[in-house]
């Protein structure tokens, strides 16, 4: 079959597979989280699946069942969690299939084969950045908060108040995350886990140091006694001077940071910039053996380059 008669049907199915990707985003990512239950609405009908639910419910249960049988990964139920995604690892890994068969045809489309793969490929690296992002940034709006925590822990001790209330109480005038993990502890310990257990759990799934302290200094006056209340005002006043290092190590450290940012995003900008300036001159990387070479030499010093600045731009104090 001649390349002109192979284009009409490469489009067409790429097309179809453009919309099967946006009709399982639809039905799936972006549906409605306020919807009640077939059951709930109608308690005496027969409650009816739909085809399509039934093939996702499906790959569903056939990607967590896999989980299951190994030790989770990266894509662990924990993991999630310190992202603040309220998600099962089998719906993630579902999304991220769509996402990426979305992505995939929109390359198919664009550039035929080597896009395709080249999109797959890019919005993988996406999608496990996007999660490192989340869980980054809810980790430093956690150790934002725990300062003023433990001034409230504090304050509740002194009014009269047990640790237990008065974690209750940090819960429920707390903001996200700091809310959800408090409630998270309050609810466990009243189904009868270990208070000192849930708070290093914690301090562990929010890759908190202070918070940590924090955990450690509650464990250790269960153990010898005092005065806790006077015990969180030292912790929370080493935090606070802590925090301040650590800004202006942030700020003195601004210009590198972003100096490395330009460095490693100057390649992909003008390669990206030179499709579209000199078509014929970059179709020698994209449609030749030399020019797959060349593209996979860059794209790995890139990684090393990105990875050595890094480890340049994130000092130790």
């Amino acid at each position: 079959m001649s390349d002109s008669g192979s284009q009409p049907i490469m489009l067409a199915a790429g097309l179809g597979l453009v919309y099967v990707a946006l009709l399982l985003l639809v039905l799936v990512v972006l549906k409605s989280k306020r919807t009640l239950d077939a059951e709930r609405r109608r308690p005496d009908s027969p409650i009816r699946t739909s085809a399509l639910t039934l093939i996702t419910d499906g790959a569903r249960n056939a990607i967590q069942t896999r989980i299951h049988t190994q030790s989770g990964g990266y894509l662990s139920r924990e993991r999630l969690d310190a992202a603040g995604l309220k998600k099962q690892p089998a719906d993630y890994i579902l999304i991220a299939g769509i996402v990426v068969v979305f992505a995939g045809s929109i390359g198919f489309l664009l550039g035929g084969l080597v896009f395709t793969v080249l999109m797959c490929l890019l919005t993988v690296v996406s999608l496990v950045a996007f999660l490192s992002v989340l869980t980054a940034r809810r980790t430093a709006r956690f150790d934002e908060q725990v300062p003023d925590a433990i001034q409230m822990l504090s304050g509740g001790m002194r009014a009269g108040h047990s640790l237990l209330r008065a974690v209750d109480a940090l819960a429920q005038e707390s903001e996200a995350p700091m809310a959800e993990e408090m409630s998270r502890i309050v609810n466990e310990t009243r189904i009868g886990r270990d208070l000192g257990a849930s708070l290093t759990d914690v301090a562990m799934r929010t890759r908190s140091e202070d918070f940590d302290w924090l955990a450690q200094a509650i464990e250790i006056h269960r153990e010898v006694g005092g005065d806790l209340a006077e015990v969180l005002d030292h912790v929370g006043e080493t935090i606070r001077d802590r925090n301040q290092i650590h800004r202006q190590v942030r700020a003195l450290s601004a210009e590198g940071r972003m100096s490395a940012l330009v460095l490693l995003a100057l390649p992909v900008v003008m390669f990206i910039a030179l499709l579209f300036i000199n078509p014929s001159y970059a179709h020698t990387f994209t449609s030749t053996v030399p020019g797959y070479l060349m593209l996979a030499a860059a794209a790995v010093m890139l990684s090393v380059g990105a990875w050595w600045l890094s480890r340049l731009i994130k000092p130790k104090y």
